[in-house]
């Protein structure tokens, strides 16, 4: 490892059509590329997990014509996938962790690509490290939060763990402070939203962006009314499939209006469509409510809120938002989302010595 000067990190960020490629030299990135893979090309494969063979080769074949060595990388870094539940980090992949990986023992989902592609590429190198970071699965909530009303049915974290951690490291900066030091409240704002209480580190508490938790987004329900979603379920009129969807991918702003981009949801506002303004503000009222109640969690001792994720992008939207909540803590926005260094940074601070790289030790 070229730990004098300068060390290089290759970043892979596998998405369902897509893999994002980056190469950083320190803080630096000097390459990046947005694969795109078509039904085609993916097609003949059966699931997530037996595609990495073909992803590998076009990571290689592509690093091949970027003209980056491969004996220069130092470490190899992917998107964490759905693992069973671990405390926030960068982790080594090893035998275990690859094992669930591959199997999809949380489910199968494109970002479990992401160890596996790290994995099977630093050992085409030889004797480098391959990583995952504070993947969606990351769960620091306290044993309170956990409870949800019913001993069948407990609160789960999947939240945007990795965009959260490198705001809130971002937001502790600003204030000169480091992460461990600091309480904020952090909101990433985009297709899904999800919004946690940091204590000193830790995510103690966060809705689940992914099953139906908290505000609604531009394509999820968040929490619905519970009776009523239970008569919908058994009225008869909907599978299984179609109630899953109605809560991810085909819920909130897009089952109100048919359109998933808040940019597209403005048009309309100006255009004078009073059902656009109304779903456009009522979504920034559940986040403002959801931010007030993790104001409790944190017994009002709270640095700062910070908001991320395309929406932010939105100054009118924030300013929804802001006007509800400033009065809890100074608001510092990073709009848009850094998941590419933010996974080379995890692992430049174990590299660097800053931090160890925990072990995956499942707790199911």
């Amino acid at each position: 490892m070229q730990m004098q000067n300068k060390i290089r990190v290759l970043v892979i960020n596998p998405g369902s059509t897509s893999t994002k490629l980056a190469v950083f030299d320190n803080e630096k990135q000097i390459f990046s590329k947005n694969i795109q893979h078509s039904t085609e090309n993916l097609s003949p494969y059966p699931d997530i997990s037996s595609q990495y063979p073909f992803r590998e080769k076009v990571i290689l074949e592509t690093l091949d014509e970027a003209k980056i060595l491969l004996e220069t990388i130092d470490a190899v870094v992917g998107r964490g996938g759905l693992l069973y539940p671990l405390e926030g980090g960068t982790y080594e992949v090893d035998e275990i962790m690859l094992e669930h990986l591959k199997t999809g023992v949380q489910g199968q989902h494109a970002s479990n690509l992401g160890g596996v592609l790290a994995y099977a590429i630093a050992a085409e190198i030889g004797n480098i490290p391959a990583f995952i970071v504070d993947p969606v699965v990351v769960d620091e909530m306290k044993p309170v939060a956990k409870l949800s009303g019913h001993p069948l049915i407990t609160r789960r974290s999947i939240f945007h763990a990795l965009n959260q951690k490198a705001v809130a490291r971002k937001a502790a900066h600003q204030l000169g402070k480091k992460y461990n030091d600091v309480n904020l409240i952090v909101a990433h704002i985009g297709g899904g939203i999800s919004i946690g209480a940091h204590e000193k580190g830790k995510v103690i508490d966060v809705n689940n962006a992914l099953n139906g938790d908290g505000p609604f987004a531009p394509e999820r329900s968040g929490g619905l009314p519970a009776a009523d979603l239970v008569k919908l379920c058994f009225s008869g009129k909907y599978q299984l499939k179609e109630v899953l969807d109605m809560l991810r991918g085909k819920g909130g702003m897009v089952a109100y209006l048919g359109i998933n981009d808040v940019r597209d949801v403005k048009k309309k506002i100006v255009e004078g469509d009073q059902k656009a303004k109304l779903v456009f503000e009522a979504m920034a009222y559940q986040i403002a409510k959801e931010i007030g109640l993790l104001a409790t969690v944190l017994e009002g001792d709270i640095d700062a809120i910070a908001l991320s994720g395309g929406v932010a992008y939105a100054t009118d939207f924030v300013d929804l938002i802001r006007k509800r909540v400033e009065w809890i803590a100074p608001i510092i926005v990073f709009p848009g989302e850094e998941e590419m260094e933010a996974l080379a940074q995890g692992a430049l601070r174990v590299l660097k010595r800053e931090e160890k790289a925990k072990i995956y030790a499942p707790k199911k």
